[in-house]
């Protein structure tokens, strides 16, 4: 794949100087995928997600959460009612690459068979 040009900036993933470098990183990591995947069915509150997303302390969902509301990914509405009410949802963009996500999610799931298998090949020869 060659860089993408946008407007008069070029921008190439498989450059080391490209900002594009934090956001894929902030994507592809497990807890932000996961948390793209999980927010794509529907705005969620905070532990509604953790426990969507099993596995995953509440300091590195936040983490996640904060570096997806960085980039745009994410939408934070915080609401003061009798308790504070915080809810996240995919932003237009976010949606886009959860779609993305979703479909990886997807094939993976669809070929653990085929990954089980290569597996257990690797395993036999060592």
């Amino acid at each position: 794949m060659s860089a993408v040009e946008t407007e008069d900036q070029e921008y190439d993933v498989y450059s080391s100087q490209c900002p594009s470098r934090p956001t894929l990183d902030h994507i592809t990591g497990r807890w932000g995928m996961l948390a793209l995947g999980a927010l794509a069915d529907g705005p969620m509150r905070f532990n509604a997600l953790a426990r969507r997303v099993e596995g995953v302390s509440q300091k590195m969902l936040a983490q996640a959460l904060h570096a997806l509301e960085h980039d745009g990914l994410i939408l934070r509405d915080v609401q003061t009612t009798n308790r504070l009410h915080v809810e996240y949802s995919l932003t237009p963009l976010g949606r886009e690459l959860a779609g993305k996500v979703l479909e990886l999610i997807g094939l993976l799931e669809h070929r653990m068979p085929d990954i089980l298998a290569a597996r257990e090949r690797a395993d036999s020869v060592r």
